[in-house]
């Protein structure tokens, strides 16, 4: 019901000339505020949020499924950074004051926020090296962030912070919640290649009250990767949504699109490629399903299976991309079809939060090679 209702809901409200609108028009925020209103009206905003502070307390398969949906349609808003990301952080490492003070808004569409934890052009989480110096009363911040996701308009941004340790370590690494409009707090909107939300974060001694502290100080690497796990998996439900939507475009060329008087689709060299696609399309599918399902079972124990979830979904996102634009042929290059949009937002979909080569060397330094 949840993914007919998700479906029904974004072909008819965010279709792809959606995006395309927002591309080419100069738009401020680069999402429709009015539809991240319905989104959090239809409960999609406090999927993950406890009833107890106005959510729906659904789980991460349900999640998924929205974020799937968002896949086919392209559709710009802040579901995966605020309501993905960020509560599950704040849900699970959030003093009581600060889910009080938080997740209701989250719920309710009023708050956007997102993680802030990149400081160079890969992903790295654990070479932070962003400082926190101890000032009466809290804390002062330095440093840099890039590739925030909705950066410019976080009215709240869970930002990853050293405070003791090096650079490469997990340990020493602490989460402070910032105000999106802190003194000193520079910020530079830096849409991606897709068109989606992006900013690079400047911190010139920001400072930050010591009960702004998201967790334990020193040891946020755990709320962190809980974090990114989340975040990881929601993507690879993304990226699954995108590809299978490209490929059923595809399909539907084949069997329309004649070549030497006959249907291409009849031709036994596409018929193979075709083929090979939606088997690799059904493995990744079982492993975001699996990806989400254990991040519901076993949230602690979840970290494997999504770089599994991950690196497949982006890896085959990116085939489907690509086997859509060839066998398209030349329209398959140009603007006006959507094949390349999809492209774009599997190629920014591989980097966020660690691509395919990242999640490879993550389970194999989990199994001890």
């Amino acid at each position: 019901m949840l993914r007919d209702n998700a479906r029904s809901f974004l072909s008819k409200n965010a279709p792809i000339a959606h995006l395309r609108q927002l591309r080419d028009t100069p738009d401020s925020v680069g999402f429709s505020r009015k539809l991240w209103k319905e989104f959090a009206e239809m409960g999609w905003a406090g999927i993950l949020v406890p009833p107890d502070y106005d959510g729906l307390g659904l789980g991460y398969v349900e999640a998924g499924v929205v974020m799937e949906e968002l896949g086919h349609t392209l559709t710009p808003s802040p579901l995966l950074a605020t309501s993905v990301v960020a509560a599950t952080a704040l849900v699970r490492s959030g003093s009581e004051a600060q889910k009080k003070a938080f997740l209701p808004r989250i719920a309710a569409g009023d708050l956007i926020a997102t993680l802030a934890i990149d400081e160079a052009a890969k992903h790295r989480p654990e070479k932070t090296a962003l400082k926190a110096s101890n000032k009466a009363n809290g804390f002062v911040l330095s440093g840099a962030k890039t590739f925030v996701i909705d950066g410019h308009v976080a009215d709240l941004i869970i930002v990853g912070v050293r405070t003791s340790g090096s650079p490469g370590e997990e340990r020493g690494l602490t989460l402070f919640l910032v105000d999106g409009k802190a003194k000193g707090l520079k910020v530079e909107r830096t849409s991606m290649v897709d068109a989606h939300n992006s900013a690079r974060l400047e911190f010139d001694n920001v400072a930050v009250a010591a009960d702004a502290i998201l967790g334990t100080p020193g040891q946020g690497w755990k709320t962190l990767e809980g974090a990114l796990n989340a975040g990881r998996a929601a993507i690879a439900a993304e990226l699954l949504g995108a590809a299978d939507e490209i490929f059923a475009r595809t399909v539907t060329y084949l069997r329309e699109r004649k070549q030497f008087g006959k249907l291409i689709g009849e031709f036994q060299a596409l018929q193979h490629r075709a083929a090979h696609l939606y088997c690799e399309l059904e493995l990744a599918r079982s492993a975001v399903l699996k990806a989400l399902q254990t991040l519901d079972e076993s949230f602690e124990n979840a970290g494997a299976v999504v770089s599994m979830a991950k690196a497949k979904a982006g890896s085959v996102a990116t085939l489907a991309v690509q086997e859509g634009v060839q066998m398209h042929g030349g329209i398959g290059m140009t603007d006006e079809f959507d094949a390349g949009l999809f492209m774009k937002r599997v190629r920014v979909g591989q980097e966020l939060f660690g691509d395919a080569n990242f999640h490879a060397d993550k389970l194999a330094r989990l199994n001890h090679y």
